[in-house]
Formats: structure tokens, sequence, C-alpha cells
């Protein structure tokens, strides 16, 4: 039996939740990147701080719950017609309770809806890449590190009714 992710929202990122989003991915991407021997105290955090970019991140929010318990970035990607899916991450404590699944689906529910493509990478062997081909994505390309995963943009007659989220 599966069980209803907790409510909640997204409001768009500001300059000022650079730091606490910094401090999720290090929380969030732990487990991973030492598992990779790739875990740097430092450079966790530098690499979202160099590659924020507020205007296309969204937090994600649960009531009851520290913000914030959660972020992505959906951005254009350098390639025409494609976004660049980045910097999902979920406080540990809610993982396991179908947030990321409601998060993702939403995300890629205005991909769809503008009929474009979505591109990402997760790390390998990362329990998250089973999330992202459950929901269509394909392997592109993989590294010793990264696996970079591609989702075709969906044409009107594939897409299906989904559940709304809780989103504004």
């Amino acid at each position: 039996m599966t069980t209803a992710p907790p409510a909640w929202t997204l409001r768009p990122a500001t300059a000022a939740d650079l730091e606490p989003l910094a401090e999720l991915r290090a929380g969030a991407m732990r487990p991973d990147l030492e598992r990779l021997g790739r875990y740097d105290e430092h450079g966790v955090r530098q690499r979202l701080r160099d590659a924020y970019r507020p205007r296309h991140t969204s937090v994600v929010e649960v009531p009851g719950f520290p913000s914030p318990a959660g972020c992505l970035a959906l951005a254009p990607d350098e390639r025409p017609g494609t976004l660049l899916l980045e910097h999902f991450y979920l406080d540990p404590a809610l993982h396991g309770r179908g947030l990321g699944t409601a998060v993702l689906r939403d995300a890629l529910e205005r991909a769809d809806a503008a009929g474009l493509a979505v591109r990402l990478n997760v790390l390998r062997g990362s329990p998250a890449r089973r999330l992202y081909e459950r929901h269509g994505f394909v392997p592109e390309s993989e590294g010793p590190v990264d696996v970079f995963l591609h989702r075709p943009a969906a044409t009107a007659a594939s897409c299906t009714t989904r559940t709304t989220s809780t989103t504004p």
C-alpha cells in the first residue's frame, strides 16, 4: 500500500535561499558522494553556489517541516526544445514518502505542456535513477561518476491525465 505524499508547495527561489539550499544539497548528496569516494565538505556546497540560478529554481515547502524541504531547477538547455532538470534535492528525512515523485511529476507536466524534452544527470548508483526511469527517462551516456538521462518531449497523444499537485 502506498501512502500519499505530504502536502507541499513550490515557491520561486530567491538569492536569500542560496546558503540553505547549499546545506540541503550537502545533506542530500553526501551518501552517494561518499559511496563514490567524491565527498568534499566545501566542494559539495560550492558547486551549487557556482551554478545557482534563482530565476529557474523552485523551493519545495512542506507545512510543518523546516524550509527548505527541497528544491529543483528547470532551465532551458543548450539543446533547442529541451529543459535541463538540475539541483533536485529533498531533505533526506522526506525520502521514501512519495514527495520526490510528486515534485518530479509536477515539473514533467510543465515540460509536457510546453512540448519540451528534459535532460538531467544523476550520480552512478543513485537510487534516484529508478525514480527518473519510472517517469520515462532513458540513458543517454554514462561516465565513471555521472549518468546522463533524457526524456523525450511528450506528444498530445502520449500525455496522460495525472493528479494535480498542491503547487500554486
